[in-house]
């Protein structure tokens, strides 16, 4: 019989630099770790964008285009997963291998730490383990799921939970129910002592980029021809929308009436309605948002009719955009979308899991990434998870001070832990023992 084979005795060093890298859909956090001392995290757009010259910028480059009108993007990371190496590869290098990249570090003495999303295919993880040992080179490497990155914040600091003075925050965080809104999807996973409970872990199809289709679609029936300009969408919709905390109110309000009548609350723009002044790129660069004016569009009308001089500005009224596009996390039914909204998720991902946890989850709801930021989203959705759940359980819900960088500073915190080294995997490793061995260790997760 053969001896089984043990791993090589002499394993070099752990480096002494570790990358973070939240690899986001639409934006790269990324910032480096060296001891105790963490970097500011950079949010790099995760992109190549080509302009209507045919310039072409590689992911920070695009901080010098000054003229975002029908700018083409191509972005590696598709419904969350990265499905374009090479587009990705050539980002990283840009970023962090090139002579003159903004963050450059030599692959063969730095660590990566790389935020993945839940649920992953194997056939996508064994292909991004290949490419950061095969490719690129790196010392080490761990490969962590994202939302559980979140449990490596001191909790209780941002649900403002009073307690003595002196108490040393527990890391990870013993039971949290994160939700993580962002560009492609939006996914809801209970995480008990920083491991996600995979079961539990539920998904939903709606995100930054459809909800930014979704207003470029109304804006191109009522408005403009807006299909080209999803960069200048995108951007009305993170100034202007918002979550209604009483949709059918808002949506009263905002009803221009029946055929051939005007009503007074929707002339008046009913406190709802918003003018965003385009940018022209010559001498802003910039939407503005300016309370409406109803003169003003009486004016605007005149210019369209011809009947008065020229404008420079080129303004688009918003009325029930501004929160008719986000409650599609609520009710994506409403375009259909055969999905549940997000309370509902929760409640689905909460009744495949022991009742005895429901308390701790339900008081330690937090939400991150980019549409948690609209306003009226977190009392929203505390609202509606109230009257989902049985009377007794008390419902918290907190976004950290920032929600874009949250998985990357939790990322941060992970590395400087005392246990990080033993949830690595080296370069040395990968080729003894085969991606198949390095699959079982990642998926394991960090040992509560």
């Amino acid at each position: 019989m053969a001896p089984a084979r043990k791993s090589k005795v002499h394993q070099p060093p752990p480096p002494s630099r570790t990358l973070i890298l939240d690899n986001g859909a639409y934006t790269m956090k990324a910032g480096y770790v060296s001891g105790d001392t963490a970097d500011e995290p950079r949010v790099i757009p995760n992109c190549i964008a080509r302009d209507r010259d045919r310039k072409t910028y590689v992911a920070s480059d695009l901080a010098q285009c000054h003229d975002f009108s029908e700018v083409a993007f191509r972005r590696p990371v598709e419904r969350g997963f990265v499905v374009n190496w090479e587009a990705e590869k050539e980002i990283w290098e840009h970023e962090f291998l090139d002579d003159k990249a903004p963050q450059r570090c030599d692959p063969s003495e730095t660590r990566l730490l790389l935020a993945e999303p839940s649920n992953s295919l194997p056939i996508l993880q064994t292909n991004c383990d290949q490419m950061v040992f095969e490719e690129f080179g790196f010392a080490s490497y761990y490969r962590g799921i994202g939302p559980s990155l979140n449990a490596y914040h001191d909790i209780q600091a941002i649900f403002r939970t009073p307690r003595d003075p002196g108490t040393i925050a527990q890391l990870p965080a013993e039971v949290i129910l994160l939700i993580d809104t962002g560009y492609s999807h939006t996914t809801v996973t209970p995480l008990l002592q920083g491991r996600p409970i995979h079961p539990a872990v539920r998904r939903l199809d709606v995100g930054g980029k459809l909800l930014t289709n979704y207003l470029t679609r109304l804006l191109s029936l009522r408005h403009y021809d807006m299909r080209n300009e999803t960069y200048i969408v995108n951007e009305m919709k993170e100034a202007a929308c918002y979550v209604s905390l009483d949709f059918n109110q808002d949506l009263e309000r905002t009803w221009k009436g029946t055929r051939g009548e005007r009503r007074e609350a929707y002339l008046n723009g009913a406190g709802i309605a918003k003018d965003y002044i385009l940018p022209d790129f010559h001498t802003r660069t910039k939407g503005v948002v300016r309370d409406y004016d109803a003169s003003q569009a009486s004016r605007a009308r005149k210019l369209a009719a011809g009947q008065a001089g020229e404008s420079s500005e080129d303004v688009l009224t918003l009325r029930n955009e501004r929160f008719t596009v986000p409650e599609l996390l609520f009710h994506p039914s409403d375009i259909g979308i055969r999905q549940s909204g997000i309370p509902d998720l929760v409640m689905q991902s909460l009744q495949v899991l022991p009742i005895g946890l429901w308390p701790g989850l339900l008081a330690n709801i937090l939400v991150v990434g980019g549409n948690s930021l609209f306003d009226g989203f977190v009392q929203r959705l505390q609202e509606e998870i109230v009257q989902l759940v049985p009377d007794d359980c008390v419902v918290r819900v907190a976004r950290p001070a920032d929600a874009i960088t949250s998985t990357w500073l939790g990322g941060a915190n992970l590395a400087r832990h005392e246990h990080f080294n033993s949830l690595t995997v080296t370069k040395q490793e990968y080729e003894e023992f085969g991606a198949a061995w390095v699959a079982r260790k990642f998926s394991n997760g960090p040992e509560p």
